[in-house]
């Protein structure tokens, strides 16, 4: 067993479906572990791994995990549509695999009604979906990842893709708005109304932010990869903002440090750091687009050697006890009553850093997997 193995073990022995270890944010809160986007992600890495290893012992936990959260009804434990949280979506798309695996009538009936958030959600006037109903009119990265997977999955297989144009239009209208010429990246939120306090005069935020361009990375190779065939155009056009951005975030990747920095455009400045969760999902990105096509097959040692980067940096033992760390543990856009969250830099480099939490331990086990379905030399992690 290698130390990814032995590190994955390590924390599922310590956690319990009430008291996750990689949920540092309810950890740190004090409060109640409810549905969210956070276990979302760490479920999808764990039946990733189960695919690729066919170790059943990640299969099971994660069953276990969502069949504590999932009521008979379909309910889920914490959740609330009229929070109208994309974020909520996510932890939806494990639920898929679950039910073709167990059958368990809970799981579909679970499915629809998050997808009944998403017929409801509230629209931006160009049709994107709003962030949370708190973020009126806003439109950031990581929510194209929360929601527009678990919406193309629910599209293709229940609707025979009835709402792909509907996907398409809102990546476009993200390319649209959001993307930034002047480095080639993309700003991590937009306001369509104009109206919140961080937002610049064409409703941009001000800077972009690491694990968001990770969250829109994702999103668009998982979309992409997922789409069902006779859908080249979308394919295609999807593609094309999927090598536009891989071409831009390449340049980013520091030489020495041989990751990416908490604020991108802006490396060794004062206070800025290699951040292990976003640059885990470039490699991700690079590793799975390279894989099936979608990008060039030069990315994947870029994604490789990123991967080792971050586990030379920030993956450590002692005394028998491994942990993952640098690991922003959040970042946002307001509300207006926390005007801290206003996306400058400052700001950015200003959030906790911590071990092991999901958003950064799901993702570089995502990457983990890509390189065990590419046969990636992986020696290094025999320790």
């Amino acid at each position: 067993m290698n130390i990814i193995e032995r590190y994955v073990q390590q924390i599922l022995e310590g956690s319990t479906p009430d008291k996750p270890l990689w949920n540092i944010e309810k950890i740190h809160q004090g409060k109640v572990n409810g549905w969210n986007y956070i276990d979302g992600c760490m479920m999808i890495a764990l039946l990733n791994l189960h695919e690729i290893t066919g170790r059943n012992i990640y299969f099971d936990f994660a069953e276990k995990f969502l069949d504590y959260y999932v009521l008979d009804d379909g309910s889920m434990r914490g959740y609330q549509e009229e929070d109208y949280n994309l974020d909520n979506l996510c932890e939806g798309r494990p639920l898929f695999d679950v039910y073709a695996a167990t059958g368990k009538e809970k799981y579909r009936l679970a499915i629809e009604k998050l997808y009944g958030q998403v017929q409801r959600q509230p629209r931006t006037q160009e049709g994107n979906f709003w962030h949370k109903a708190i973020y009126p009119n806003q439109v950031w990265l990581d929510g194209l990842y929360m929601a527009q997977v678990f919406y193309t999955r629910y599209t293709t297989q229940f609707e025979d893709c009835a709402h792909y144009p509907d996907i398409l239009n809102q990546f476009r209208t993200v390319r649209a708005r959001m993307y930034d010429p002047a480095t080639g990246l993309y700003r991590h939120g937009w306001d369509s109304s104009g109206q919140a306090f961080w937002c610049e005069p064409d409703g941009r935020s001000k800077n972009p932010w690491l694990r968001s361009l990770g969250w829109f990375s994702a999103a668009l190779i998982d979309v992409t990869s997922q789409l069902a065939p006779g859908h080249e155009e979308m394919v295609g056009e999807l593609t094309g903002i999927a090598r536009e951005l891989a071409g831009s975030l390449v340049k980013y990747v520091d030489e020495k440090a041989g990751m990416l920095w908490q604020v991108p455009d802006q490396p060794g400045r004062e206070g800025n750091y290699p951040e292990t969760s976003g640059s885990a999902m470039a490699a991700y990105f690079f590793l799975k687009g390279a894989r099936t096509g979608i990008l060039d097959a030069s990315y994947a040692p870029v994604g490789a050697k990123i991967f080792e980067n971050i586990c030379k940096t920030y993956l450590t033992e002692v005394d028998g006890k491994l942990n993952l760390g640098g690991i922003c543990l959040v970042a946002g856009l307001g509300p207006e009553n926390n005007r801290r969250r206003d996306g400058s830099y400052e700001y950015y480099i200003s959030e906790p850093v911590v071990e092991n939490d999901a958003k950064g331990l799901a993702p570089f086990l995502m990457c983990y997997t890509e390189l065990l379905r590419s046969g990636q030399d992986l020696s290094f992690l025999d320790q």
